[in-house]
């Protein structure tokens, strides 16, 4: 019912990145500005994306559960834009040039590192992927997510130089919501040893 407004709260950063484009208003640096902006979507819809399961368990609104799937995709769809963007127009299709600056300078490396866990996530998020990989396997490949989330602060957190502020509320939104699934996780152990 909600999968409408979901697609269109998603698409509407990229809508406004066209819209900006159109009027000219992409600042003087305009890669620097769609870099920024589709790496900050890809972050924010990756906390999105582990936040909808605490929030499921905590309000009891399982239809929640519904959205995951779709905001995960959106939030590759977005880290593919960022990839894409520093690879095709920062490094203009050189191999050699992309991966000289992965090993060279930390937070690309970070960054790299979540683009390429999101991958097989992303491939395998249909419903013939879950039932072709088996619950089990596919639950323990999703769980890359974390190290996918954890990357993509660390990234964030090493791009800025001067205020470290908003990466750190981000690393802050990322601890909280591994805490509470850690926390699920060591109650229901302690819980089936009782």
């Amino acid at each position: 019912m909600f999968k409408p407004i979901v697609w269109m709260a998603c698409l509407a950063p990229l809508a406004f990145l066209v819209y900006d484009g159109f009027t000219d208003n992409l600042t003087a640096n305009p890669i620097e500005k769609i870099t920024n902006t589709t790496g900050i979507w890809t972050l924010r819809l990756i906390v999105a994306t582990l936040a909808i399961t605490p929030l499921r368990r905590l309000t009891g609104i399982n239809q929640l559960i519904n959205y995951r799937r779709v905001v995960g995709l959106f939030a590759f769809f977005y880290g593919f834009l960022h990839f894409t963007i520093f690879f095709f127009l920062d490094h203009q299709f050189d191999f050699g040039a992309m991966w000289t600056d992965v090993l060279k300078r930390p937070y690309i490396a970070a960054g790299f590192t979540a683009f390429v866990l999101m991958i097989p996530l992303a491939i395998t998020s249909t419903t013939g992927w879950i039932r072709r990989m088996g619950g089990k396997n596919w639950n323990l490949l999703h769980r890359l997510i974390y190290i996918t989330a954890l990357a993509a602060v660390l990234h964030y957190f090493w791009k800025v130089k001067l205020d470290a502020t908003y990466p750190v509320y981000y690393g802050i939104g990322v601890a909280v919501l591994l805490g509470f699934r850690a926390w699920r996780y060591f109650a229901k152990r302690a819980a089936s040893e009782v």
